[in-house]
């Protein structure tokens, strides 16, 4: 069975991650808003982007990694994957700040 992490761009411009088992019929409940909270009250919403994996804790610690980013980070990885990210963690970003 295939496991998926998904990122929805909602009508107000926020993204959402999440992930599921069945992306088609997490997809349909979304767009019923009856997928959660936060996507209900932003309807319509559009899938952007999508993995697959073949075990559920894999594709749930990508979403909570994807939780924690900021708008431009989650854009930069929908636009260009794990590449456009590089040296976006708050680490990196300090070191730079400081010239190392």
């Amino acid at each position: 069975m295939t496991a998926y992490t998904y990122i929805l761009r909602c009508s107000d411009g926020t993204f959402y991650a999440g992930s599921t088992w069945d992306l088609d019929r997490r997809l349909a409940t979304h767009a019923q808003g009856l997928g959660s909270d936060y996507t209900s009250c932003r309807l319509p919403v559009e899938l952007v982007w999508f993995a697959e994996f073949n075990r559920i804790d894999e594709a749930f610690g990508l979403e909570k990694r994807i939780q924690g980013w900021s708008h431009a980070k989650r854009l930069a990885f929908i636009e260009g994957g794990f590449d456009a990210i590089k040296g976006w963690s708050a680490r990196e970003r300090a070191l730079r700040s400081l010239g190392r």
